[in-house]
């Protein structure tokens, strides 16, 4: 059979002309769907301004399906998954991300740092450190390190707690040593209950590394000191809370008076705990000296000028539990205390928003609700 080259010259222009209108139609809908994706990004962002996260979701999961391929439409909407509590599919959304093989590094290093916070915010917390751990040699491993200190100490898990404050430290996230050394602590208080006394000195003896100036160790070492029966130890111990953390004392000042007693050391106890009363004045202070001062009169004094200077409901406790009777001074000064006390609670609270008022409101003035306070003050309540 003879080939007809005339078929030929005519079937060449033909398919040009097609496969010309073909592109031309791809091309038409490719510039269509750009237009339109843009469209439904820039509505979804209109609806977040307009604090409308549902359509805001809608129109980001139109945008995602008309352009796949665009990794920032993906983060957008999972972040918003994430915030409306929908983990699940935040973490769906996320792993999908890191499975493909076409996304940049950042953009890897990105979701997977989403994923991490995924996993955090729904409560999958082993997840969660398996995710932030990928982070590390990462633009985010600074982040990630200090979710999984957060973490640490959540679970109490105080030894990887202090690896993690560490690093931190070491590649200069900032100092650390006050957190190490209540780390260290906590490992401390540990070991006394599970009576392994050595543990515990050791590791009181890191927190005082960690950080000297800190108060918690001198504090614990003074307790177990004084739990020993060493009662010079102790007193030596919580004396050095003085130079640096005087307002701390207070937390320590009965313990202090019970060992200044048990190791007959009253006078030198009471030359160092009124001086502090007169710079920190505390109930716990006050309460202190009146252990190791017998003078009754001269205490009930210490307490008067105490509710003077503080009216609180305590001092004025503590003035009421006074044995004599009371002089109309002393009654006028615990009047005050209680009126200041009674203050804060005399007032009327939306039950909507929380504002507070000292007169009623039929429309709140935080909210604009209506009806929304109950008739009753605080301190009916």
């Amino acid at each position: 059979m003879d080939f007809d080259l005339q078929w030929l010259l005519w079937g060449l222009p033909l398919a040009f002309a097609l496969g010309w209108l073909a592109s031309r139609f791809d091309v038409r809908q490719w510039r269509r769907e750009q237009r339109e994706s843009p469209k439904a990004y820039f509505r979804g962002l209109n609806f977040l301004l307009n604090e409308q996260p549902d359509k805001a979701i809608d129109a980001f999961i139109e945008a995602v399906q008309q352009d796949p391929d665009t990794a920032e439409l993906h983060f957008a909407l999972g972040n918003l998954f994430r915030r409306r509590g929908e983990y699940q599919r935040a973490v769906r959304l996320h792993e999908h991300l890191l499975k493909r093989a076409d996304l940049p590094r950042a953009d890897h290093e990105r979701a997977q740092h989403a994923l991490a916070q995924d996993f955090m915010k729904a409560g999958l917390f082993d997840r969660a450190e398996q995710a932030y751990q990928a982070l590390e040699g990462t633009a985010y491993a600074t982040e990630a390190r200090l979710a999984l200190l957060g973490l640490y100490e959540r679970s109490h898990d105080w030894h990887r707690a202090i690896d993690v404050a560490t690093k931190l430290e070491k590649s200069g996230a900032g100092s650390f040593a006050t957190r190490l050394a209540h780390h260290w602590c906590e490992i401390a208080l540990e070991a006394d209950i599970r009576h392994q006394p050595d543990g515990a000195a050791a590791a009181l003896e890191s927190a005082r590394a960690a950080a000297p100036q800190a108060p918690r160790p001198l504090v614990l070492l003074g307790h177990r000191a004084a739990a020993a029966g060493q009662h010079e130890q102790a007193l030596a111990h919580w004396s050095l809370l003085l130079p640096v953390h005087a307002g701390v004392f207070g937390l320590v000042a009965n313990d202090y008076a019970h060992s200044a007693k048990a190791c007959d050391r009253q006078a030198h106890a009471l030359a160092l705990l009124r001086p502090l009363l007169a710079q920190h004045p505390s109930p716990d202070l006050l309460e202190a000296i009146g252990r190791l001062d017998a003078d009754a009169s001269v205490q009930r004094q210490r307490i008067t000028e105490m509710v003077r200077q503080q009216p609180s409901l305590s001092n004025a406790l503590a003035l009421l539990d006074r044995p004599a009777p009371l002089s109309p001074a002393e009654i006028e000064l615990i009047r005050r205390a209680v009126a200041v006390a009674a203050k804060p609670l005399q007032r009327y609270r939306c039950a909507a928003c929380g504002f507070e008022a000292q007169q009623y409101f039929w429309q709140c003035p935080g909210c604009l609700g209506w009806d929304t306070y109950p008739p009753q003050r605080v301190e009916e309540s």
